[in-house]
């Protein structure tokens, strides 16, 4: 079966370039030059494959694959791009791409990959996938900045070793809505238990004012 191919680039020459080289070699449903084209393209063209440009004007690479990345006739992305930065590589990597390659490929090392993709592989131009490899092997830093003013005040108070209960009082708020906090400081940190809070908690907050306080 023949692969379909949505291009995804803001350069309309760049991709008239790709139609060209893969013409006759996998099936070309379309192609975008905006975020908002190519979220509307996959919606109704539903392809295998999104070649993707990590940079474009209103958002680039990651965006399409936040919005279109899901769901049972989510296509698998691989980003096409002439950056070659591993931040790039890694950002578009972290969103959902399943490759990512340089646009100083061939055509045929072109259809390879998108093939390959299609079939579940991860592919990557050799110089990036050091990159990959680093980035995924070292621990993730959970992104704190998600968090609300109020959960940063559960979790302090969580740090400090105080009950459910006892953090409703001192907050003036209800158990529940501490139990909610928590399962959302859960969900954003990646985190699986209240043990695990617990020490992540008290590791960010705890820990430097005992260092401090034993100089």
């Amino acid at each position: 079966m023949v692969v379909s191919v949505l291009i995804v680039d803001d350069h309309a020459l760049f991709r008239s370039g790709v139609r060209a080289e893969l013409d006759g070699r996998v099936d070309v449903v379309g192609d975008a030059g905006t975020v908002e084209q190519a979220v509307e393209l996959i919606a109704s063209k539903e392809p295998d494959v999104v070649l993707l440009d990590v940079h474009m004007p209103d958002g680039g690479g990651v965006e399409v694959i936040r919005r279109s990345g899901s769901g049972p006739s989510a296509p698998r992305f691989l980003a096409l791009s002439v950056s070659d930065d591993p931040k790039d590589v890694i950002a578009v990597i972290r969103a959902g791409a399943r490759g990512y390659v340089t646009k100083t490929i061939t055509g045929d090392e072109l259809v390879d990959a998108i093939e390959r993709v299609d079939g579940g592989d991860a592919v990557f131009s050799p110089r990036l996938a050091g990159f990959v490899l680093d980035a995924f092997n070292a621990p993730i830093e959970p992104d704190v900045d998600t968090l609300t003013p109020r959960e940063h005040e559960v979790i302090q108070h969580i740090a400090r070793g105080y009950l459910y209960k006892e953090i409703a009082q001192r907050l003036g708020i209800s158990v529940k809505t501490v139990e909610a906090h928590v399962s959302s400081v859960l969900r954003k940190l990646q985190l699986s238990t209240r043990h695990e809070l617990t020490t992540w908690a008290w590791e960010r907050f705890e820990t430097p004012k005992r260092g401090k306080g034993a100089l």
